[in-house]
């Protein structure tokens, strides 16, 4: 078996129930909840949705909060004033051009004021099963350290591993990978002693 195919073989046994660290109950949930993701730990996230979710529920609520009481709810994730204002102006795209509904589909959702490849990503794959591959930190970095593409650039990464991978493996491969750089390939100190997949990797440190 190819060296990139047993990997993915090793990680969905290490991992054979993977999903979004980030809670929502729906597409306009999921699509808030990883705009508000970028640069911020999940679990900060899935505290601030926690609320955010039970008191706004539409696009049209986000629309009409006052922008500092967006912030205010939204602070703790970071860069908040930024967030707000990319989540309002999503949010009015939303009502003007799909009639309020996250549209199912990956090119209009990459035309979503503040959503680019990586959220649209998500997006598609976790809430309408749309084949796809989200590109984060962890994606990126143990893509690199396995040697699965060459670019530092998320979307080179992306089309890399779309080369490597069948279609209905891209939704959960990222999921592998995020799931491996949180509990073995740790960024600052990776266990390589206890990683199963050590003999395939070229960047092995013992």
């Amino acid at each position: 078996m190819e060296r990139h195919l047993e990997i993915l073989r090793i990680l969905k046994e290490l991992y054979p129930e993977v999903k979004s660290a980030l809670n929502f109950s729906n597409p306009f949930e999921l699509l808030i909840a990883t705009i508000l993701s970028a640069q911020c730990k999940d679990d900060t996230v899935n505290v601030v949705t926690k609320e955010l979710f039970n008191k706004l529920k539409t696009p049209k609520d986000y629309i009409d909060i006052p922008l500092d009481e967006l912030e205010k709810m939204i602070y703790k994730t970071g860069f908040y004033k930024q967030k707000a204002k990319s989540i309002k102006n999503c949010c009015q795209y939303i009502i003007n051009n799909y009639n309020g509904e996250v549209p199912a589909d990956f090119d209009k959702l990459t035309k979503l004021p503040g959503v680019g490849r990586k959220t649209a990503s998500v997006v598609a794959g976790n809430a309408f099963n749309i084949p796809s591959i989200a590109v984060d930190t962890h994606v990126k970095r143990l893509s690199n350290l396995l040697k699965l593409t060459k670019s530092q650039n998320p979307d080179f990464i992306e089309f890399d591993l779309k080369k490597l991978y069948p279609e209905n493996e891209w939704i959960n491969l990222s999921h592998y990978l995020i799931y491996h750089g949180r509990n073995i390939c740790i960024a600052r100190k990776p266990k390589c002693e206890l990683c199963k997949i050590s003999h395939l990797c070229p960047s092995i440190k013992l």
